[in-house]
C-alpha cells in the first residue's frame, strides 16, 4: 500500500513539474498559489509585516536555520515558514530570508500563498495551515520549482546519470538518518574521462528521518524524468530539495564521498526532448521588471545599514561579556578587536567537523563535548561546544575567551578562534594528537611508551607553564583546575596546559583571592582552597606536585590518597611518608634505572620532589623552579 501510495505522489508531482516547466533563469524563483487575496490595507497585510519582521531574525539564529511563525487569527492567519541552506552564515541567511519578503510580496502582489527559493534560502507563507510536520502535515510537493543546466555531461550520459543517482541517493540517506539538520553535502569522483560530481541534500530539520527520506524520495524519482540530458541541476520543493552539478557549489568539504566507479544502476531513463529555450519561467509586465530590479537594490541598501547596526551590537555584545576580575583593568577595545579578528563562521565549523558527527567526538567535558576538525587548509583543530543545556558554563567559557586570547606560550593550548553565531558557543583550539596525560598515564599498556625522559619533559613542561601563568605573561593568572586531563600532549609528547574555564586573573600587587564558588577537582585542590575559599599561585603549586606523583610513580591518583595529610586548620602538615614513598619507589617505571646509572636514589629524590610541592606549596614558587629544573 505505502509502495502504491509513493507512486501515486511521484506520479502528481512528475505531472505538476512538467506543468511548471523547467526553469532556466537565474535565482530567485517565486511561485504564486492560487488561493486568497490580499489588498495593503487588509489585516493578512499587517500580519504579514509582524512575520516579515520577525522570521528572517529566529530563522539566522537558530542553529539549524529554521524558524516558522504564525500571526493573526483565520481567515486573516498567516503561517510561514523560513530554511536556509545548512552551509550558509547567520549573516548571509537572514539577509536572503529579508530580500525574500521584500520580492515575494512584489512578485505575487495581493496573493495568500506563495513561495520563493533562492540559491541560500527558502520562504512560504500562506493563509492555509501547512506546518504540521507528521503525516497530517503537506509536503508542498506542488509548489516545486525544477531548474535544469542544459547539455550532456559526458559522452556516456547513461554512465554519468547512474553516478548522479547514486550520489544524491548516499547524500539523502546522510541527511535524513545521519545528521539532525537534515544537511548534507557529497561528492562523487569519476575516472579522467568523467568530472567529478557534487550534491546537496536538505529537509526542514522539524522532520522525522522517515519524513525526511520520503520526502527525498519523491523528488529524486524525478531525475529520470526531469534531469537526463543535464549537466547539473536542482528541484527544490518547501520540505525538501536536492542539487548537482560538475563544479563546487557548497562552502566547505562535502560530507559523503564516493570512490571512484561507484555508479549504481539509477531507475530507466525515460527519454524526452530537452527543455526549449522559450521554457524560462514566468514573464512578467514592464512594471513588475521594474519592481524586480528597483527592490533588491534598496534591499541592499537596508543590508548595509544592518550590517552596520550588527557590528555596533556585537561589540557592544563583547563589551558586556569581558567583565575582568575586578583587580584587573583592560582595554576594552583592544579586547574586542582581539576577538572579532579570531571570528570563525559556523558553517565553517560545521564542514570541518562533518556537521559535528558522533565519530569526530574526542570527548565530553563539564561544560560539553569536544570535536576534532579539519580546516580547509588543512589544519586539525578541537572545537569546544558549550552545551546547550549548560548555563554555568556560559560564564566559564566568557572567562576562558578573555584569557587564552592572550595567553602565548608553547606549553599553554594555543586559542585558533571563536564563534559565536546562532545560539552556538563555540572555542576552537589547535589539535593536540596525543590527547590528554590521563588517557595515557593510567592506560597499563599506553603507560609503557613513558619512559623517564619523557616524564621528566611532562613534568617541566607543565612547570614551564604554570610559571609563564604566575609570572611571566602579561596577565597574572591563577589556574585552579590543573589536572592530568587538563594536561595535552602533542606530537612529540610536549604537555599543553587547556581548560582555563575556571582560572582567575590576577592584579600585580595581589597574591591571594577569596571564594564562596569551590571548583575544581577533589584530590588536586589545595586543602586552604577546599576548607576555607582562599586559592593563590600556591594553589596551582599544590595541584602540580598532585599531578608530578602520578606521573612520576604511574600510579592513579586515588593510589596516592594516603600521602593526603591535613590537619584540623585545613593546612598541610607533615606525615609519616617515608615508608609510602618507598613503596612507590619501586613501582616506578623500570626503564628509569637504566637512565640514571649510578643515581639509585633518583626515583625516591623525584617523588620526593612532588610530594614535596604539595606539603610546601606555600613556598611557591620555588617548588615551581624546582619542577623547571627536574
Amino acid at each position: 500500500m505505502a509502495a502504491h501510495r509513493l507512486a501515486l505522489s511521484v506520479l502528481v508531482l512528475a505531472v505538476l513539474l512538467l506543468a511548471h516547466g523547467g526553469h532556466v533563469a537565474g535565482e530567485p524563483w517565486p511561485l504564486c498559489g492560487d488561493g486568497g487575496e490580499f489588498d495593503d490595507k487588509s489585516q493578512y497585510q499587517a500580519n504579514l509585516n509582524l512575520t516579515a519582521a520577525a522570521l528572517p531574525k529566529n530563522a539566522s539564529a537558530s542553529p539549524n536555520l529554521f524558524a516558522t511563525a504564525e500571526a493573526g487569527a483565520v481567515p486573516e492567519k498567516v503561517t510561514a515558514l523560513a530554511l536556509c541552506r545548512g552551509d550558509a552564515s547567520s549573516r548571509a541567511c537572514s539577509s536572503c530570508l529579508v530580500n525574500a519578503f521584500a520580492n515575494l510580496q512584489n512578485v505575487c502582489p495581493g496573493s495568500k500563498d506563495a513561495v520563493i527559493y533562492y540559491d541560500a534560502c527558502m520562504l512560504r507563507y500562506s493563509d492555509v495551515q501547512f506546518l504540521p510536520a507528521d503525516d497530517s502535515g503537506p509536503m508542498g510537493l506542488d509548489l516545486s520549482i525544477t531548474v535544469r543546466n542544459s547539455g550532456n555531461a559526458t559522452s556516456e550520459p547513461g554512465r554519468y546519470q547512474r553516478t548522479v543517482a547514486t550520489l544524491l541517493n548516499a547524500t539523502a540517506d546522510y541527511a535524513a538518518y545521519n545528521s539532525t539538520r537534515r544537511y548534507a553535502t557529497g561528492q562523487a569522483d569519476l575516472d579522467r574521462e568523467f568530472p567529478k560530481v557534487y550534491s546537496w541534500a536538505q529537509c526542514t530539520p522539524d522532520l522525522t528521518p522517515g519524513r525526511c527520506r520520503d520526502c527525498l524520495a519523491q523528488i529524486l524519482a524525478q531525475l529520470p524524468l526531469q534531469f537526463m540530458d543535464s549537466i547539473g541541476g536542482r528541484l527544490l520543493a518547501p520540505r525538501c530539495s536536492f542539487r548537482y552539478e560538475t563544479k563546487p557549489f557548497m562552502n566547505g568539504p562535502v560530507i559523503v564521498k564516493l570512490p571512484a566507479r561507484s555508479g549504481a544502476p539509477a531507475p530507466a531513463v525515460v527519454p524526452m526532448a530537452p527543455a526549449s529555450a522559450t521554457s524560462e519561467g514566468r514573464k512578467y509586465s514592464a512594471p513588475g521588471m521594474v519592481l524586480i530590479i528597483l527592490l533588491p537594490t534598496i534591499a541592499a541598501i537596508n543590508l548595509v545599514a544592518w550590517l552596520f547596526t550588527l557590528r555596533r551590537r556585537r561589540r557592544q555584545a563583547f563589551t558586556k561579556a569581558k567583565q575582568p576580575d575586578q583587580n584587573y583593568s583592560i582595554d576594552e577595545a583592544q579586547d574586542i578587536e582581539s576577538v572579532e579578528s579570531m571570528l570563525i563562521d559556523i558553517s565553517t565549523l560545521r564542514a570541518a567537523t562533518k556537521d559535528f558527527a558522533e565519530n569526530n567526538k574526542l570527548g565530553e567535558g563539564g561544560f560539553g563535548p569536544v570535536f576534532k576538525g579539519t580546516l580547509l587548509n588543512g589544519d586539525e583543530i578541537a572545537v569546544k561546544r558549550l552545551s546547550k543545556s549548560s548555563t554555568q558554563g556560559v560564564e566559564e567559557l566568557k572567562n576562558e575567551l578573555a584569557l587564552v586570547a592572550k595567553l602565548k606560550h608553547k606549553n599553554l593550548v594555543r586559542l585558533v578562534g571563536v564563534c559565536l553565531e546562532q545560539q552556538e558557543r563555540l572555542l576552537i583550539y589547535e589539535f593536540v594528537p596525543n590527547r590528554s596525560l590521563d588517557l595515557i598515564l593510567f592506560d597499563e599498556e599506553k603507560r609503557q611508551q613513558l619512559d623517564w625522559e619523557t616524564r621528566c619533559k611532562i613534568i617541566n613542561g607543565v612547570a614551564r607553564g604554570l610559571q609563564y601563568l604566575h609570572e611571566d605573561s602579561q596577565l597574572k593568572v591563577v589556574h585552579r583546575d590543573l589536572k592530568a586531563s587538563n594536561v595535552l600532549l602533542d606530537m612529540n609528547m610536549n604537555p599543553k596546559i587547556s581548560d582555563f574555564g575556571l582560572a582567575k586573573i590576577f592584579g600585580r600587587d595581589q597574591t591571594q583571592g577569596v571564594t564562596n564558588r569551590i571548583v575544581g577537582t577533589h584530590g588536586y585542590m589545595a586543602p586552604e582552597y577546599v576548607m576555607r575559599g582562599n586559592y593563590s599561585a600556591k594553589s596551582d603549586t599544590f595541584s602540580f606536585g598532585v599531578l608530578q606523583l602520578p606521573t612520576i610513580s604511574g600510579s592513579p591518583d586515588d593510589r596516592m590518597g594516603a600521602l593526603d595529610g591535613w590537619n584540623s586548620t585545613g593546612d598541610a602538615r607533615p606525615v609519616h611518608e617515608q615508608e609510602l614513598l618507598g613503596e612507590r619507589c619501586a613501582e616506578v617505571h623500570p626503564c628509569r634505572a637504566s637512565l640514571h646509572p649510578g643515581q639509585p636514589n633518583r626515583p625516591a629524590d623525584d617523588v620526593h620532589g612532588g610530594h614535596d610541592a604539595r606539603q610546601r606549596h606555600i613556598l611557591s614558587p620555588g617548588s615551581l623552579q624546582a619542577g623547571v629544573l627536574l
